[in-house]
């Protein structure tokens, strides 16, 4: 969303490592497994070899009962990841691990810590907004951003802003629901429902952070409802707001979005490695908020998305340490 943040250009961020646990991408470079099965997604830039190699992570919980069915599973044996970043020089890990990895965020989160690494968690297990996490990456001096990043213009995003017009008009919110389906491994694996606890929460928490008046339970649904594997990397989003305008007059609202899923989070996630740099360059650590409420669904503080943006252009103006950029 930047193509210069705090200095560093868009072509500044380079590789530095790579882990994974599926066959089709363990032991090729990064430039051919972007590539692999089951990746599916859309492709919108020629990537040259880097000279990574794609390395065996541990998978853990990382693979849910249908990704089993789709990912065959290398047999090479997983490395050192906390050697392999501090041997490669990583300044910031970023983890894409598919929903419900519980375990496996936890470990990864742990390897940045004994590497020296920022981290960013762009799943919704919660790292970045849990005291325990914040207060050993602000021991270590590093920066943590998280959780559950954002699309770029996704359901999430679009249905806060909905929120926010009804709040902001003095429109009276009822009931809402967001579905969501796709033909990713995102969707296949968000079919076992067991795995979808904090993603419910992340999702549910971003809009409801954004009303005056909270809803009962039983009048928001978020979450997604299905997997449809023609459909390759897009995703659609239904969304309806039912409101009470003046009067006591009903007033609802409808809404469908199409995205290509994949790269709709590429630009957020380009700026939260770049913001992450700089809280290294400025030696702050812990939990960036500024960052973390723009970047992510369920961060440590939730603001209004206009505020969130202020809050982040502000710590990336700023050449002191810890403005606005560390745990209040």
């Amino acid at each position: 969303m930047h193509v210069t943040l705090g200095g560093y250009h868009v072509s500044d961020v380079e590789i530095a490592a790579a882990f994974d646990v599926a066959a089709p991408k363990v032991g090729r470079d990064v430039a051919d497994a972007i590539y692999a099965e089951p990746n599916n997604t859309c492709r919108f830039a020629n990537v040259a070899p880097t000279g990574v190699t794609v390395q065996r992570g541990r998978t853990l919980d990382g693979i849910g009962r249908y990704l089993r069915e789709n990912i065959e599973e290398s047999d090479q044996p997983a490395v050192d990841v906390a050697e392999v970043l501090r041997q490669s020089e990583t300044d910031v890990l970023v983890s894409y691990l598919p929903v419900g990895a519980e375990a496996a965020t936890r470990w990864y989160a742990e390897q940045a810590l004994a590497a020296g690494c920022g981290f960013i968690n762009c799943i919704p297990v919660f790292i970045a907004s849990d005291s325990a996490w914040q207060k050993r990456f602000a021991e270590r001096g590093l920066p943590l951003i998280g959780d559950d990043i954002k699309s770029q213009v996704g359901a999430t995003i679009v249905h806060r802003l909905l929120a926010n017009l009804f709040r902001d008009r003095g429109v009276q919110i009822d009931r809402t629901y967001q579905l969501n389906f796709g033909g990713n491994t995102d969707f296949l694996n968000m079919l076992e429902r067991e795995r979808l606890e904090s993603k419910k929460i992340s999702k549910t928490q971003s809009v409801v952070s954004q009303l005056d008046v909270p809803l009962a339970a039983g009048d928001i649904h978020i979450g997604p409802s299905d997997h449809v594997p023609w459909l390759t990397d897009r995703k659609f989003a239904y969304i309806r707001v039912e409101g009470t305008t003046f009067g006591n007059v009903p007033l609802n609202i409808e809404l469908k979005l199409e995205v290509w899923d994949s790269p709709n989070s590429a630009g957020v996630v380009i700026d939260a490695v770049r913001c992450a740099k700089l809280a290294l360059d400025r030696k702050i650590g812990g939990p960036l908020i500024a960052p973390s409420s723009y970047f992510m669904k369920s961060p440590p503080r939730q603001f209004t998305d206009a505020e969130a943006r202020r809050r982040l252009e502000e710590f990336i103006a700023s050449d002191e340490e810890g403005l606005l950029g560390a745990a209040e």
